[in-house]
């Protein structure tokens, strides 16, 4: 699970193009919520929290690092489905919109080509694969 974090965090930064699999999505979105909410204990502990808040600034700097390849990764997941990666604005009407993305984002990916690239499933490598084999 880690490699897929390093993989979309330090290796595809800042990459909007392309698809993303659904794995690579996830995978990201749970490792991150994982690093968020150590950084959040270890603010509390260390006493480093804003007041009333049980964040503070090593939260602060993991989400702001964060923030970027969790777009990208996100427009990726998109370009999956076969939806432009403006498509993420659809989270700003209430309510229905973040229930649609998070549809789209568990949504099966297009089988083969599509105009954001090649199909990742088919491309061979199988990176899936290899999580937790080292």
């Amino acid at each position: 699970m880690f490699n897929w974090y390093k993989k979309v965090v330090f290796e595809n930064y800042a990459n909007f193009n392309g698809r993303a699999r659904r794995s690579e999505y996830w995978y990201f979105a749970l490792m991150n919520f994982i690093v968020l909410i150590v950084a959040a204990i270890l603010d509390s502990t260390l006493g480093l929290n804003f007041s009333p808040l049980p964040y503070g600034y090593l939260y602060l700097v993991v989400a702001l690092a964060t923030f970027i390849p969790g777009l990208a990764v996100a427009v990726r997941r998109l370009h999956d489905v076969g939806k432009s990666g403006w498509f993420y604005f659809i989270a700003l009407i209430p309510l229905i919109g973040a229930i649609w993305l998070l549809v789209l984002f568990f949504t099966e990916g297009n089988q083969g080509e599509n105009q954001y690239g090649p199909d990742p499933k088919a491309d061979g490598s199988e990176d899936i694969s290899q999580i937790g084999v080292e």
